[in-house]
């Protein structure tokens, strides 16, 4: 059931998402592999690199509404080894340069488990 979920979310990616994916593809960001919309556990992940476990969620204003579903997502994938990044749509679409630069950053310097 995830895993048809996951190719549903790959189908309608969000714009900032698409926008994302069209940077983190290919190796573009530090050489790293990233997988988008994958499903680990009972989740589907926006962006996943299992080189380095880290989880990139991309959100939006529904996030502010569903804090403690975000929490607690949050909290089993760091249980599961994953460092989680969480960015706002908004700074995806109008300032991706930052948002790579700050990833970059956060990825480089992230020692996984």
């Amino acid at each position: 059931m995830r895993i048809i979920r996951a190719r549903e979310l790959r189908k309608n990616m969000t714009d900032a998402e698409r926008k994302l994916w069209n940077h983190l593809r290919n190796r573009q960001l530090g050489g790293l592999k990233f997988r988008r919309q994958h499903p680990i556990g009972k989740y589907v992940v926006d962006f996943v690199c299992f080189e380095k476990k880290i989880v990139i969620e991309v959100d939006g204003s529904q996030h502010l509404e569903n804090r403690i579903y975000d929490a607690e997502r949050t909290e089993w994938l760091e249980k599961q080894g994953f460092k989680v990044i969480r960015v706002w749509n908004n700074d995806v679409l109008n300032e991706i340069e930052v948002v790579l630069e700050e990833l970059y950053e956060e990825i480089i310097n992230y020692t996984s488990p």
